[in-house]
């Protein structure tokens, strides 16, 4: 597979993991559109091989931000999720970021020191 979504996830928040697994889907669908409208080609690379997703500790809050300017420099697309605070979050609340779909190459510039969850 040579494309990939990684979803960082805030590892100073306690989340259930019901609360968690939405979190990350969120990220991969909002993202997955994002790359969609501006990355055509890595969006239909990704779709065809199986679209592979990796979830990873992505830190604190600024490290969230972080990783997202470092991707956007990158060319990445990125889909920062705020939790709705409708059950365990306050409303806003930045849970996790998804990152791509793009060139493995590129996404593991940004995301290859992250521990996997």
């Amino acid at each position: 597979m040579e494309y990939k979504l990684v979803i960082a996830v805030r590892s100073d928040l306690e989340l259930s993991r019901g609360k968690l697994a939405v979190q990350v889907a969120h990220a991969s669908v909002m993202a997955a559109f994002d790359a969609k409208a501006r990355h055509r080609k890595w969006f239909a690379e990704w779709w065809a091989e199986g679209q592979k997703k990796v979830v990873v500790k992505g830190g604190t809050l600024s490290e969230l931000h972080g990783l997202r300017t470092k991707a956007r420099s990158m060319g990445l697309t990125t889909a920062l999720v705020e939790d709705a605070g409708l059950t365990e979050l306050p409303p806003g609340t930045v849970t996790c970021l998804g990152i791509g779909p793009g060139p493995n190459a590129i996404v593991d510039q940004v995301t290859g020191g992250l521990k996997l969850m």
